[in-house]
């Protein structure tokens, strides 16, 4: 018999002022860009997991959420952004909202060579594979997973809207930027897990070592990510299979000098630290806990 965990559920009610200290909203983004509006000043925080304040710029914004219709007022209210790369912003936030899986990985993976190293990468193309889980919100026949099973479907492969929040975001970091970030994504037969490859080119001089000691330095105080070498384990890492019901995200970064690219390859669950872990995750650290409660639990695969 599954436990009874006591769960109330209830229609929302015009006022929780009082009720709650955090309300997550796990909706649709035009569902959370109204439920925003309601809730912003009756508690303490509200947590998004949809795409309804994920990209700054108006424009871009229309482009790939055209119903999540919101107030610009409202929409720079929001702090926005990877726990790991935000966390100080995140501290007494009023309203956080997390990105989308695909952006986390990218996001996490792409994060030491703008913000440390200050690389200006002239083109960014992501290779992004994503279980059946990873399908989005909508009933489409396409991802349900006994057709996904043993498949490796292409769907998106002229674009994606988490490549739009990638480079909505880190075009405000300093002190290296992105001039070009495209994405092609494909669902494969996993049902949960995902498997983000950014191929990077630009001028500046690097090296392997440079590049490997850099994403050390930069993620040594944040344990969620785990700077893997490819041939460290039995299986190539980072693989989602590695990371499968844990909040890790697991990064690599190789120096393909013949090709002229930087190739860095990150893999997460897309339902923890694509999702419920990070929520969790940024909620500690608004609330001061300490940043793993919660998210102890360890990979479902040892690797």
């Amino acid at each position: 018999m599954r436990l009874d965990l006591g769960l109330t559920i209830e229609e929302l009610p015009e006022s929780l002022a009082g009720r709650c200290d955090v309300v997550f909203l796990a909706t649709p983004a035009p569902a959370s860009a109204a439920l925003a509006a309601q809730l912003a000043d009756q508690v303490p925080c509200v947590v998004d997991l949809s795409g309804a304040f994920r990209i700054r710029d108006p424009e871009v914004h229309r482009r790939w959420y055209p119903k999540a219709r919101r107030t610009e007022e409202l929409a720079d209210r929001f702090v926005y952004g990877v726990p790991e790369l935000v966390g100080d912003q995140l501290a007494g936030a009023a309203l956080i909202s997390l990105p989308g899986c695909f952006a986390t990985a990218i996001t996490l993976g792409l994060a030491p060579l703008v913000l440390s190293l200050g690389l200006d990468l002239k083109t960014v193309v992501v290779d992004g594979k994503t279980g059946s889980s990873g399908g989005g919100l909508e009933l489409r026949t396409a991802n349900l997973h006994p057709l996904r099973s043993g498949a490796i479907a292409p769907y998106a492969p002229a674009g994606h809207r988490h490549a739009a929040e990638v480079k909505d975001f880190l075009d405000r970091g300093k002190p290296g930027g992105v001039r070009s970030l495209s994405m092609s994504a494909y669902g494969v037969s996993h049902v949960r897990g995902l498997m983000a490859s950014s191929y990077v080119f630009t001028d500046d001089a690097v090296d392997a070592r440079t590049l490997q000691r850099a994403y050390l330095r930069f993620y040594k105080d944040h344990p969620f990510v785990r700077v893997r070498r490819s041939n460290e384990t039995l299986i190539p890492v980072p693989d989602p299979q590695a990371v499968l019901g844990s909040n890790y995200c697991d990064v690599t970064v190789l120096h393909d000098e013949e090709g002229g690219r930087i190739v860095v390859l990150a893999a997460l669950d897309n339902m923890v630290k694509g999702a419920a872990g990070q929520a969790l995750q940024a909620t500690n650290l608004r609330f001061g806990l300490p940043v793993q409660t919660g998210l102890t639990m360890q990979p479902v695969m040892p690797a």
